[in-house]
């Protein structure tokens, strides 16, 4: 009860209050602009976040982050168009919704459907974080560096399709994290004498290339957002409720599919979607409706997606292991302001904690509330030319990379990353490995290098360790479940069909 009043009093300051209400709602702004990514919004404001206080630097960008999924719904169901890209499905039955003159209650569905998912979200990492965080206490330098390992290859096999892709950029991530000064041994690493490398490839810059300003050259390149005219008629706002209370089941189902994927690194928000849309396809007694406008894949869609938004902060704060790029950004927060995330952080700081988990309810609530209610205005953000919102963006990145530490070597880093974001986009590639390989793999190597210390370099040590082979179980067992999957989808091994001669 007493960390619930600090937390009410973090909370209660003027910073955080404007944090979370702007957060929110820059996010929900940024979801109804088909061609933003909230992604690259979030880099931009990463160097904001650093000035701020720790509790408001983190809401501002949770807010952009948990209120683009919210805004993501809006282009999607009248436009036909992704405001999100884990909005896709969204499509599949909001837009037939629209077209059937029912453009409000599928926005309304949407809508409630996302709250519910996020305040569920929310609870999770409420119950989960200590419950996780305690077990954390047991872990030493082989059971951290397992749980990297297990993280690095949860992002590679998340990438069904680009697997190959997905481990040629986890591995140049990899290797732009080695570069710098080794403590360990006072040596330097790849800098090749340049001072200015010593203290390794900043992580700001890098993300402000990867994610913003190379979205910035995609839609400078482009033709624009053509307008669109859109109506929004059939039902009310809040209609959605109704819906939502008609589909008990596959709203449960959704969100604790959306809560578990949150949890594995590298699966997040499509992973859930896919799981949650299909299960609820399976199981309904229409299934050939979905695809046609049918409020059960909307709300299983919406619900699925924004219940990870808080439990994909569950590893960050129990383990100090991020899970997505956004949660590598929000790593830096917490470094920059001296908040170690892990066990230690509920017994040192659980003031901040519960300042958390209530600061992620109230940026829900301001989210639903400001959708509700502003969205007939929202819908003309849908008619903004993509190449105005790019040259925008590019301008914010140059200046958020060079705010950070005023070094014209950073505005340079954050270039070569957009050229390399843009070329990854262009051709498909995944970039997300990169920035999960230059935050996961210094802390493999150091953890690697301290067991090995221990045990004077003998291997066993990985499984002599219960919770150590317990992962190193996992992974081998996830390696196994994906290979043999390949190899059937390969249908390398082909049955003759035997023919009975009568």
């Amino acid at each position: 009860m007493d960390n619930i009043i600090l937390g009410f009093n973090e909370v209660s300051t003027l910073s955080v209050i404007l944090a979370i209400i702007i957060g929110a709602l820059i996010g929900v702004t940024i979801g109804s602009i088909p061609g933003l990514e909230p992604a690259g919004v979030i880099a931009i404001l990463l160097p904001l976040s650093f000035s701020m206080e720790p509790l408001a630097g983190v809401m501002l960008l949770v807010g952009v982050y948990g209120g683009a999924w919210y805004g993501g719904a809006i282009p999607a169901i009248l436009m036909n168009t992704p405001g999100t890209p884990v909005a896709v499905l969204t499509t599949y039955d909001g837009y037939p919704m629209a077209q059937r003159g029912e453009g409000k209650r599928a926005l309304s569905i949407a809508y409630t459907s996302s709250f519910v998912g996020g305040m569920i979200s929310v609870t999770s990492l409420v119950l989960l974080a200590p419950t996780l965080a305690n077990v954390a206490r047991k872990f030493g330098s082989p059971e951290f560096a397992m749980l990297a390992l297990l993280g690095m290859i949860f992002v590679v096999l998340a990438h069904r399709k680009h697997v190959i892709a997905a481990i040629i950029m986890l591995g140049f991530g990899f290797f732009l994290g080695t570069v710098g000064l080794d403590r360990a041994y006072n040596t330097q690493v790849f800098t090749f004498n340049q001072t200015w490398l010593l203290g390794g490839i900043p992580l700001v810059p890098a993300v402000i290339g990867l994610f913003a300003m190379s979205q910035a050259f995609v839609l400078l390149s482009s033709k624009g957002n053509d307008s669109f005219e859109t109506k929004l008629d059939g039902g009310g706002y809040f209609s959605g409720v109704i819906e939502l209370l008609k589909h008990k089941l596959v709203v449960l189902r959704s969100a604790f599919l959306g809560v578990i994927m949150g949890l594995v690194p590298g699966v997040g928000e499509f992973g859930s979607q896919f799981f949650s849309y299909t299960l609820t396809q399976k199981f309904s007694k229409d299934p050939d409706s979905f695809g046609k406008g049918n409020p059960a894949g909307l709300i299983s869609s919406e619900t699925s997606n924004n219940a990870v938004t808080a439990s994909v902060m569950v590893p960050l704060l129990a383990f100090g292991i991020p899970a997505d790029a956004l949660m590598a950004m929000l790593l830096a927060v917490f470094m920059v302001h001296n908040y170690i995330p892990g066990p230690t952080l509920f017994v040192e700081r659980p003031e901040f904690i519960s300042g958390l988990y209530i600061s992620l309810f109230l940026m829900n609530i301001v989210a639903f509330f400001y959708l509700t209610f502003a969205t007939k205005w929202m819908v003309n953000l849908t008619r903004i030319k993509g190449r105005f919102i790019g040259a925008v963006i590019l301008v914010l990145g140059f200046i958020g990379s060079y705010s950070q530490n005023y070094q014209i070597t950073d505005t340079l880093i954050a270039l070569f990353f957009a050229c390399v974001g843009y070329v990854l986009r262009k051709n498909d590639i995944p970039a997300i490995p990169i920035i999960l390989g230059m935050v996961l793999g210094p802390v493999f190597l150091t953890r690697l290098t301290q067991s090995m210390g221990i045990s004077n370099g003998d291997l066993s040590i990985f499984i002599s360790r219960p919770i150590s082979l317990t992962l190193l179980c996992i992974i081998l067992v996830t390696i196994f479940i994906f290979v043999l999957g390949k190899i059937r989808s390969w249908n390398f091994i082909k049955i003759p069909k035997v023919h009975n001669n009568p």
